[in-house]
């Protein structure tokens, strides 16, 4: 993969220990991000990718979980065309405490993977699965003890289901 530093005094995007996924980006710039606020940030790279890999821009847990920094469109694609410099979205979700980033931190890590381009092929119907259409919540709770209980709004896919929820209220 061809990089490209915008700034030659920023390093380059480093896996901090072997067998890491994410290559972790840097700040270019200086940025405040107060609550809830959100800003688009240089990270002084640009790449060139062989066509079949993709690079995946995810946010850095520690960030996340320390000060509540996260990525807006997580993970961000960097299409293999694409030539320009890597930004990040950030976005500061506490409501209270504003975040500072200094020029060099560590904002982001970009993870490199090969994708496929599918073929669409349009047909009248699509065949079924034990799935079928449900969606959000279909699968049950989030907890291991939750009874099976769906999320809120969540479209029971069986009349038994439908039946078990009115008989819990």
């Amino acid at each position: 993969m061809l990089l490209l530093r915008t700034d030659p005094d920023l390093p380059p995007p480093a896996y901090a220990h072997p067998g890491d996924a994410g290559a972790d980006l840097v700040t270019r710039v200086d940025v405040t991000l107060g609550p809830g606020e959100r800003h688009t940030v240089p990270t002084g790279v640009a790449v060139a990718l062989p066509d079949g890999l993709a690079a995946f821009v995810h946010p850095r847990s520690g960030l996340a979980a320390r000060h509540g920094v996260t990525i807006v469109n997580a993970p961000g694609t960097v299409d293999a065309g694409y030539r320009g410099e890597i930004c990040v979205t950030l976005i500061n979700t506490d409501r209270h405490q504003p975040v500072v980033l200094r020029r060099g931190d560590r904002i982001a890590q970009l993870v490199v993977q090969r994708v496929e381009r599918a073929r669409f092929v349009e047909v009248e119907r699509l065949p079924g699965s034990v799935r079928g259409d449900g969606g959000f919540g279909s699968t049950g709770g989030f907890g291991a003890g939750d009874g099976g209980r769906t999320f809120p709004g969540a479209r029971p896919e069986t009349p038994a289901e439908v039946a078990g929820q009115e008989e819990a209220r």
